[in-house]
């Protein structure tokens, strides 16, 4: 890479190329901004020449393979000892991974079934091109959780309108790649249902399970893992291990090594534990010690050697452990992911142990093979193994302390939500988060009453920080109902009805505000059940019958007939200020902006912000319908200022989301392209959109469509992010397919491609009356085809004027306007007089109708002086056209 010139983090960023990840996920794994990305990928095409991010990502793979010699990228975590032995175990399973889908390792707990398969899962990464990646589920607890861990272990983030379970089916959908799913007994309940959607929805992935048990699913090839073979395996497991604690087998006591293996009945994780007593008792000690021990510990005859000899084992290595080093090993249990000596000293830190007690004993345990320690970010983590954990556990039970250190270990998790939640969200939040959500996940399966509730609520508004919107979602809804408080449960619903918004699942958020209004009984939520409704009808999958918002609408008004959400509600349902796609097709704009401008009165005498904002939406659409574009498009402006002083919550992030939006469209629909970029800048920036690019980067390709040029780069970042949703319908994004078929048009390429995305995406003859006529017309234009162009245009705006006059308005007018002069059509003159009334004001249009009437006069330096204006307003597109048209009238 250095003879390539490519930087230190230009290599990590194409590295991350390689695996498909889109720059706003980049920016988040890297901490830096997605333009700062932009940057490092135009950079990196520039450098590597390839034609596109495709072939960037086809060249980062190939020096990512080249610099392993050939191999696929691993995601195994590396072991910390030696793998010993079993060979022919080993061939057989690596054998059948090979030649099945999907296959689970099964056997008792502690009998090596992880080691195994990482071995294999190790030695088989060089056949997956897409490389291998380990997912723990240890941690995990709520079997609902599943491909939440196996997104957090692959890199793939939740995709807007999708829960994470679909989001990692469609990111996996074509990669060529081995999963290993480990430990997957204690969850299999969620194992089970994701793996089905996973194998059915990937064709070319591969998994790799370990569990006590079958996963039962389809295409599950159950591979049994034995015990150690005793005369060789196990012994040399022994010998490893034993050496690695400083006391060597020699070979002439091999022999006394086998038996005590064989006691063991060739289970590794006994085996390591025995081994790791030599240093205090010798080979000799335990060859004496150990028989008796077993013996008495499992009470004689075993029915499940297997199982009961890891028992006994772990029951006579606890029995070794100083008092204090007994009551450290069971408490720590109720971690569920790596904890650190701090963490642990406040949950398990009480009498009879000290604090500082506590580090001292994380030692000793370490040294025993009781607990695992590895360096991280922020000090050493500690950790046990899922059989020894469990264990622990029961023992919590049996000396009457669960309840106790789970609420010590629940008061922990309270107070590190706490420290997330006032902490800087700075770039390591994300890494602070990661490492204490799976505790919190695990603490709220035990928890109940308010503190439940509080932790509920807690990891709801850390999971929306960190972009987890399906997760904070259904916390907030868990939140509501773990509490008896209506008042608590409302506020809750209402939060995951804002984050349901920032998903696009209108659905949802119409159902959650009628939750929140039933057991609230005010006349706001029923409100704004209603205006969700018409709102955002756009963002659901079944609209509710007109009657049903009818009717909460009646309720809301026979509770409070002044409250700003019910006036809102009567300018949504009654009149239409939203432009819904159930609203009337008939243009009753006055009666639209009288009922606009009063609930924006009346929010602004709440003195809520979010309901000013939300009013502010109404008035702007009741404006546009009235033909007030700049009234509009100031309203809006006034919106995105008004929030963006306002703290970031579901609510306020979901209202300026859309503000944005508004903001971008009604700029774009006075001429005024700057604004519109930066603002479409602003929103594909929003750390909201980081796992869904195309959402924030359709903006930026409308603004620089109706520029006249679409950058190839941008246009294929949309295209891939789109398809990674598994390319989801959003009408509301057809028009920036239709605005990049348009450019492509006026290249001279074919327009059908995205013409076809537009389609998939949900064009709409209705909505595409705006928006399809002027990019048909602009492309129509361009080529000479200005009858076909009027053709186009011919319905008057008020005949079709929900889709015109919202954006299009303008630019709908002038290019008619055009069209008439360049046809030759005799009422040219009026069109463009009509026009000016419209536009006057918008220096794109009102360029654009000077220079059609200095043409209809045959004034040729009246048409040049429009090329400098076009420039000024950002228009390179019509200031090139300008020189074209003067050459054509040649």
């Amino acid at each position: 890479m250095a003879q390539a010139g490519i930087s230190g983090r230009e290599a990590e960023v194409l590295a991350l190329v390689g695996v498909h990840l889109s720059n706003a996920e980049i920016g988040a794994r890297l901490y830096i901004s997605v333009r700062t990305v932009e940057t490092h990928v135009a950079s990196l095409l520039r450098k590597l020449g390839a034609a596109d991010r495709r072939a960037l990502a086809q060249v980062a793979a190939e020096w990512s393979r080249a610099a392993r010699g050939g191999r696929a990228a691993s995601g195994l975590p590396a072991p910390v000892t030696a793998f010993v032995g079993r060979a022919r175990e080993r061939a057989e399973l690596a054998a059948a991974v090979a030649a099945h889908r999907q296959v689970s390792a099964v056997g008792p707990g502690g009998v090596g079934k992880t080691r195994l398969a990482l071995a294999v899962a190790a030695d088989a990464a060089g056949d997956f091109a897409d490389g291998v990646w380990f997912v723990d589920l240890v941690p995990i607890s709520d079997p609902a959780m599943v491909g939440a861990a196996v997104a957090a272990a692959v890199g793939i983030g939740e995709q807007q309108g999708r829960g994470i379970d679909e989001s990692v089916v469609a990111a996996l959908a074509d990669r060529h790649a081995l999963l290993v799913l480990d430990n997957c007994e204690h969850v299999r309940d969620g194992v089970a249902p994701f793996l089905e959607r996973l194998l059915a929805g990937c064709p070319r992935l591969t998994v790799l399970a370990t569990s006590r048990a079958r996963l039962m699913v389809p295409f599950e090839r159950i591979h049994p893992v034995p015990p150690m073979a005793l005369d060789s395996d196990a012994v040399d497991l022994f010998a490893d291990r034993a050496a690695a604690a400083g006391w060597p087998v020699p070979p002439e006591q091999r022999d006394q090594a086998a038996e005590i293996c064989r006691q063991l009945d060739g289970v590794a994780l006994a085996i390591e534990l025995a081994a790791a007593r030599l240093p205090t008792l010798g080979l000799d000690g335990l060859a004496a010690v150990l028989p008796d021990q077993l013996r008495l510990l499992t009470g004689g005859a075993r029915a499940n050697g297997r199982q009961r000899s890891v028992r006994a084992m772990l029951d006579w290595s606890n029995a070794l452990l100083e008092p204090d080093e007994q009551t450290l090993l069971r408490r720590v249990s109720v971690f569920a992911a790596p904890f650190t000596a701090d963490a642990a000293g406040q949950v398990a830190g009480f009498a009879p142990l000290s604090p500082a007690a506590v580090v001292d004993g994380l030692s000793r345990l370490t040294e025993q093979s009781l607990l695992a320690a590895a360096p991280a970010t922020g000090g050493t983590r500690y950790r046990a193994l899922a059989t020894i954990r469990q264990y622990g556990l029961s023992q919590l039970s049996a000396a009457d302390e669960l309840s106790s250190v789970q609420g010590r270990h629940l008061d922990w998790c309270l107070a590190s939500a706490r420290s997330l939640r006032d902490g800087p969200a700075d770039g390591p939040w994300r890494a602070r988060f990661d490492a204490v959500a799976d505790d919190l996940r695990a603490a709220l399966g035990s928890a109940s009453g308010p503190p439940a509730h509080r932790l509920a609520a807690a990891l709801a508004g850390l999971a929306f920080s960190r972009n987890l919107v399906g997760e904070s979602q259904q916390r907030y809804e868990q939140a509501a109902a773990l509490t008896d408080d209506p008042v608590a449960a409302a506020a809750a619903l209402r939060s995951a009805a804002a984050v349901a918004g920032c998903r696009l699942l209108g659905d949802d958020m119409y159902r959650l505000h009628r939750a929140a209004a039933a057991l609230s009984g005010a006349a706001a939520d029923l409100a704004t059940a209603a205006i969700t409704a018409y709102r955002f009808s756009g963002a659901f999958t079944h609209l509710p019958p007109a009657d049903e918002p009818a009717a909460l609408l009646s309720a809301a008004r026979s509770l409070a007939g002044d409250d700003p959400a019910v006036a809102l509600a009567e300018a949504a349902v009654q009149a239409d200020t939203f432009g819904s796609d159930q609203g009337p097709s008939s243009n009753a704009a006055a009666a639209t902006l009288v009922a606009a401008t009063r609930a924006v009165d009346l929010a602004r005498g709440a003195a809520d912000p979010l309901a000013v904002s939300a009013a502010l939406d109404g008035l702007a659409g009741a404006q546009s319908w009235a033909g007030d574009s700049f009234g509009a498009a100031a309203t809006a402006r006034g919106r995105i200022e008004l929030l963006s002083s306002v703290p970031a919550t579901p609510a306020s992030m979901h209202e300026l989301t859309d503000a944005l939006v508004s903001g971008i469209d009604t700029a774009l629909g006075i001429g005024d392209l700057p604004t519109a970029r930066r603002w479409s800048r602003r929103l594909a920036d929003l750390p909201l959109l980081a796992e869904v690019g195309h959402y924030g980067l359709s903006w930026l390709l409308m603004t620089d469509a109706l520029a006249g040029s679409v950058d190839d780069e941008t246009a294929a970042r949309f295209l891939e992010a789109w398809e990674r949703t598994g390319r989801l319908r959003a009408p509301r994004l057809a028009a920036t397919a239709a605005a990049v078929a348009m450019v492509h048009g006026l290249r001279g390429a074919s327009r059908d491609p995205w013409l076809s995305i537009a389609d998939e995406l949900g064009a709409t003859p209705e909505r595409s009356t705006g928006y399809g006529a002027v990019f048909d017309a602009m492309f129509l234009l361009h080529h000479g085809r200005a009858a076909e162009a009027l053709d186009r245009l011919a319905p008057e705006p008020e005949e079709v004027w929900k889709w015109v006059t919202w954006i299009w308005l303008h630019w709908y007018v002038a290019l008619r306007a055009e069209a008439a002069v360049l046809s030759g059509h005799p009422a040219a003159r009026s069109f463009i007089a009509a026009a000016r009334a419209v536009v006057a004001g918008n220096p794109i249009a009102g360029a654009q109708l000077d220079r059609a009437e200095a043409l209809l006069d045959g004034d040729r330096d009246g048409v040049l002086a429009t090329a400098a204006r076009f420039e000024a307003a950002g228009c390179a597109y019509q200031r090139d056209r300008t020189a074209t048209l003067l050459r054509n009238r040649a």
